[in-house]
Parts: structure tokens; C-alpha cells; sequence
């Protein structure tokens, strides 16, 4: 697999009918190693490990309604009291950040209301929070740890 912008982490892996499988922590079992799923592990281990974000607080791969549209968000990490504090879009290696995928990652917000927003492709991480008053976002270096 390509090698990412992000620490080095410790993955479990297993062969299946010349299928690469990873296991994933949040949802406790292996999954079809693809690209984005590469990227998305990635980013669930940086957010545990060196965010400190409990991982009874994180969600990986779930329906929301946009729009009455049924969607998958990547990663979200909820507060204490059930409220949204980040949302993770992640996409391939391969796929180049661009607007749409800022669009998409609003669209979804539209639903969630996160305070902090995220968007990587593994080699490009882009960080934001919301203004929910003024209707936009501000870019960050990087999300805040739990604290």
C-alpha cells in the first residue's frame, strides 16, 4: 500500500481469496483493504494514538439522511453528551482534494453539525471549524486532542 502523511501505525492484516483484509478497531472486524479504507485506518489510529480521542467516541462508516438522501460519512468522533465534535471525509490517495470534496463533507454537516471538520487523502490533511454564525469554516493546522 501507498505510504501516507501520518505516523507509523501497527495494523492487523489477513489473506483471504487473494484478498488483503485490515482489521478495524471501531467496527471489530477485518475489512477489503482498498485505498480509502487504507486512508481511513490511518486516520482512526492517528485520532486514538496521538489525538487521545476515546474510541468509544468514534464512529466509522454509517448511513445519514442529506437531503433525503441516504449517505456514508467516514469517521465521526461524538462529545460526551452525544453531540458531533469531528467529521473525517477520506478519500484515496489517488483522489485530489478539491472543492467538491469540501462541498460534500458541508453537505453532510448540514445533518451532523460538527464543531471541526476534516479532510485527507492520506498525503493532504485539511482541518476546519465551524462558524456556524457566520456560515462558514476556518482553517486550522490540525483538530484539536480530546480533552
Amino acid at each position: 500500500m501507498q505510504e501516507l502523511n501520518f505516523p507509523k501505525f501497527n495494523f492487523r492484516f489477513k489473506s483471504n481469496e487473494n484478498k488483503v483484509s485490515i482489521f478495524d478497531e471501531i467496527r471489530k472486524k477485518f475489512i477489503v483493504l482498498q485505498p480509502e479504507e487504507w486512508v481511513r485506518q490511518h486516520c482512526v489510529q492517528y485520532l486514538i494514538q496521538y489525538k487521545k480521542y476515546p474510541k468509544s467516541l468514534i464512529n466509522v462508516e454509517k448511513e445519514l439522511k442529506v437531503n433525503g438522501l441516504t449517505k456514508r460519512y467516514d469517521i465521526v468522533v461524538f462529545n460526551p453528551d452525544g453531540s458531533i465534535h469531528l467529521i473525517v471525509e477520506c478519500k484515496s490517495h489517488k483522489i485530489k482534494i478539491d472543492q467538491t470534496t469540501f462541498d460534500q463533507i458541508a453537505r453532510y454537516n448540514l445533518a451532523l453539525n460538527a464543531t471541526y471538520l476534516m479532510v485527507t487523502n492520506g498525503i493532504n490533511h485539511y482541518y476546519c471549524m465551524m462558524d456556524f454564525e457566520k456560515e462558514r469554516y476556518e482553517f486550522l493546522k490540525d483538530v484539536p486532542d480530546y480533552s
